[in-house]
């Protein structure tokens, strides 16, 4: 399971240019002149940090933190401590929503940023009124944005004070924590690694290296389990393991914990628990799969998470319990297409989060051109407690003649939102009954998203349809990540899927026109007083259609829902 830096190819600015011009030096960067200041404090933040291509988002991080901001100063300064072209450097910085870039002459952002959630679940409980009063209330020092789903919905409204999470927040609850009345950062109380190792952690993995288990066999388990992917594409899992085993050395491994698809936050709530699970779910899976080196991506917006992995990795490397390969944590800066397989790697690489086209799958070309194993952390976090039970008991669970277990991220207008663990092939009434208390006092049952924002919308008199991949589809729709959004009858399909489609506009990365223009064409038609449902049809077509990625190809579905399931709120 060994692996070492050496495979990973250097940025193409390391060597230089060929010809160089008059007066300048063979080999030193183009562009504008570097503040010698700003060097020496670039120079400062990074160490002995390497300077390669591929940590270029980590080193913006680096600035970013330090100083609140990403001065052009700061920026031409990195561009030649990393030796690369300006231009690259700032093409990256400015893709990511968590950069703020400023440029010559500019005040540059206040000193605090507040966050506003205002997705689906959040503005449903009232993110718009605090985006309306915290501006006043708090004052020109502080900056109040609109943000994308940060990962909180079971909390709505939710809010993010710097880094500082405000659950179900008030404008009188944000405001105690911008004038430093609650400083305390988000701190989740979890297993560590002892109680971990306690409770016989990381003994199936050093089994697997101590040759108790073979690869096949444990591969055969997981098959037999029928896990899928729980990230939303549900591909069988040890079909996976087999794919990328039959590749050639060397492989990697890529787990996506960029899960920014608004409603969804079960990686998050499994992560603040028992990362440590997780983790040798992880090592099972590349050791499976002969994998050499393993990076994490998790998004910026779980900063607590962010904060325990970074704690909880350095101890499984001090006290190893058998050996491991090389693991890197990487930090997303705020883009929901990095959710993205193929975005994601990019992003590890240094670069836009923007798609691949595919073929080649990144099971064949992945992170730095070799096979790549990719997984949703929820889905190697199942592998320990699989093997260890046996196949038999996650295929026992499931109703309406599905396999295995789902954690159904619900929030919106139930009693007890939250991650619930449910049998595969429960329907949205039964969820709604079991699991989460019943609708909220005063609301009746009147549409659900079954998977999220890009999963479609479905009426009250459709819950009876079993919630698992596959099942959803004649409908144009599909479970994806379990993100279960209700809605009442205080609520409209139209307003929803209006929200859904602005985040996508927002969202997209704009590398092809269909996704592009598609959305934020499809958004102004949606906001006209009557839809033309004939032209929002054609654009939708040619949005599934000639789309690269699934963003642009999953974007129609709450168009497409509501003109089929709500004709009442477009007619």
């Amino acid at each position: 399971m060994g692996g070492s830096d050496s495979k990973i190819p250097l940025g193409r600015g390391a060597a230089g240019s060929a010809a160089s011009s008059p007066g300048r030096k063979r080999g030193s960067p183009k562009g504008r002149r570097v503040d010698p200041r700003a060097l020496e404090e670039v120079r400062k933040l990074l160490g002995k940090e390497l300077r390669r291509r591929d940590l270029l988002i980590e080193h913006l991080h680096k600035v970013q933190d330090a100083y609140g901001r990403l001065s052009a100063a700061h920026l031409a300064a990195l561009a030649q401590e990393m030796r690369m072209a300006m231009a690259e450097v700032y093409e990256v910085a400015s893709f990511y929503h968590h950069f703020d870039i400023v440029k010559e002459g500019e005040a540059g952002p206040a000193a605090l940023t507040v966050r506003v959630c205002d997705s689906l679940s959040c503005e449903m409980a009232g993110a718009k009124d605090l985006l309306r009063k915290l501006p006043g209330l708090l004052g020109k020092d502080v900056r109040v944005i609109p943000a994308p789903c940060i990962g909180r919905c079971e909390s709505a409204p939710a809010v993010v004070v710097g880094q500082n999470p405000v659950l179900e927040a008030t404008v009188e609850a944000v405001a105690r924590h911008v004038h430093g009345r609650l400083t305390k950062s988000f701190e989740p109380r979890y297993i560590d690694y002892a109680a971990y190792r306690k409770g016989g952690g990381y003994q199936l993995i050093a089994d697997c290296l101590a040759g108790k288990h073979t690869r096949e066999g444990i591969t055969k388990v997981m098959e037999d389990s029928s896990l899928r992917g729980l990230g939303g594409a549900g591909f069988p899992t040890g079909r996976k393991w087999r794919l990328v085993a039959a590749e050639p050395e060397p492989r990697n491994m890529a787990v996506n914990i960029d899960e920014g698809e608004p409603g969804t936050f079960k990686d998050r709530y499994y992560l603040e628990r028992d990362p440590h699970r997780f983790l040798e779910g992880m090592l099972l899976a590349a050791w499976a799969a002969g994998v050499g080196e393993i990076w994490i991506y998790l998004r910026d917006e779980y900063a607590g998470c962010r904060a325990v992995l970074e704690r909880e990795l350095a101890r499984l490397k001090k006290d190893a319990p058998c050996a491991l390969p090389p693991i890197h944590l990487r930090r997303g800066a705020g883009a929901y297409i990095c959710g993205e397989e193929s975005a994601m790697i990019e992003s590890i690489e240094g670069k836009r989060g923007m798609p691949r086209l595919r073929p080649p799958y990144v099971a064949q070309v992945g992170l730095f051109g070799y096979p790549t194993l990719e997984h949703n952390m929820e889905t190697v976090y199942w592998v320990r407690e699989i093997l260890e039970k046996g196949a038999a008991w996650f295929a026992s669970h499931g109703r309406n003649g599905r396999k295995g277990l789902r954690s159904f991220s619900v929030s919106g207008r139930v009693k007890k939102p939250g991650v619930h663990l449910a049998p595969a092939g429960i329907t949205v009434k039964e969820l709604i009954a079991e699991h989460c208390g019943g609708m909220q006092d005063g609301h009746e049952f009147y549409a659900y998203l079954p998977g999220g924002a890009s999963g479609g919308i479905l009426p009250a008199e459709m819950g009876d349809i079993p919630l698992d991949f596959d099942t959803l589809q004649p409908y144009g729709c599909f479970i994806g990540s379990a993100a279960v959004v209700i809605l009442s009858q205080k609520d409209k399909a139209t307003d929803a899927a209006k929200n859904l489609v602005r985040f996508f506009k927002d969202e997209s990365c704009g590398q092809c026109t269909p996704c592009r223009v598609g959305t934020a064409k499809a958004l102004a038609l949606m906001e006209a007083p009557h839809w033309d449902q004939a032209l929002l049809k054609e654009l939708s077509t040619a949005m599934m259609d000639a789309s690269i990625c699934g963003l642009g190809q999953a974007a129609p579905n709450p168009v497409l829902s509501v003109m089929k399931f709500f004709p009442q709120e477009v007619a």
